[in-house]
């Protein structure tokens, strides 16, 4: 539900947003989402079945109650699972840039999500590219993720969670493209977004 809010002491806009993290077999997705929701870094791998989080991503006069969906691993052969489909305002495809074959799961995923939201050309995604910060492991640069998103028309993030490299960016670019629309962020200036 949203609250109408504005200027001069008016209460925030209240939104409820719900994303999902998607991503091949230890990419780091629930990584990413930890640091961002707690504020540390996991660095132990247990493989994740499913995962809800929640954080509240603040921007000047709208603050987004986000409910963050950390996905089991997927490949070519993975369905969405009812969570990570239904409700959904917007997606996070992750790979590892230490994991070629990460990076070339993405393919399908972002098909299994298309094929999900009914092949909508307006379903919201962003491109993540974890890992960051393992530079003698990469195996996928930075030039090749920007390439393959923008041929998918959306944003591209490089990050690590380890060293807090841009994991709230990945997050609030994801809100910003959910809103693109809504006019929720209309006259905002982007400093103006805080993390609660």
């Amino acid at each position: 539900m949203a609250a109408l809010g504005g200027a001069g002491g008016t209460p925030p806009l209240n939104v409820q947003r719900k994303v999902a993290v998607l991503g091949y077999r230890a990419v780091g997705k629930t990584s990413l989402a930890t640091h961002f929701v707690k504020g540390r870094f996991v660095d132990e791998y247990d493989p994740t079945i499913e995962n809800t989080f929640a954080k509240k991503i603040r921007f000047k006069r709208a603050h987004f109650a986000t409910e963050i969906i950390d996905a089991a691993g997927m490949d070519e052969y993975s369905r969405l699972s009812r969570n990570a489909s239904v409700g959904v305002h917007g997606y996070l495809l992750v790979y590892s840039s230490t994991s070629r074959s990460s990076f070339e799961k993405i393919r399908f995923i972002n098909d299994a999500v298309l094929r999900v939201q009914g092949q909508s050309p307006g379903v919201v995604r962003v491109l993540v590219a974890t890992m960051a910060d393992l530079r003698g492991q990469r195996q996928v640069e930075a030039d090749e993720g920007r390439a393959l998103a923008d041929r998918m028309h959306i944003p591209f993030v490089e990050c690590s969670a380890k060293e807090n490299l841009n994991v709230a960016e990945v997050f609030t670019t994801l809100i910003k493209e959910i809103e693109k629309d809504t006019g929720f962020l209309d006259d905002q200036a982007q400093p103006g977004c805080a993390i609660l």
